[in-house]
């Protein structure tokens, strides 16, 4: 089994900026990480993508976060990160990050899930 624990969700203002980070713990040894990836869920409205990095270093990013927010990994760490600039009142949600792993045990892919943070951006 893998876990994620989420940190650095809080309150912002307004075109202020924060870090998340997520790092995976447990049976770490025995899978490689395909992707890792940031969602996001406000009230009301589904969960949708923000941005994505592949273990070759490729990023996705949802265009109306381009430019302002930057994902990265620490692989040493199974970490990753997740800068928001500039941030918007209408980006306040749930952050959730994902990780896509292949299991050498099963040699299956398996997704895995934060917990979640709530970041609030109101002044």
């Amino acid at each position: 089994q893998v876990q994620l624990v989420e940190s650095g969700g809080g309150l912002v203002q307004p075109g202020g900026s924060m870090r998340l980070s997520c790092a995976a713990s447990g049976s770490i040894f025995s899978i490689r990480i395909v992707v890792m990836g940031w969602y996001r869920q406000a009230p009301g409205k589904q969960r949708e993508l923000v941005a994505t990095i592949t273990s070759g270093g490729s990023t996705n990013y949802v265009d109306s976060v381009k430019g302002r927010f930057t994902i990265s990994r620490d692989n040493a760490k199974n970490t990753v990160y997740l800068q928001m600039n500039s941030l918007k009142p209408e980006e306040t949600a749930v952050y959730y990050c994902y990780f896509g792993v292949f299991s050498h045990t099963t040699d299956q892919l398996y997704d895995y899930w934060g917990q979640g943070t709530q970041v609030t951006v109101s002044s």
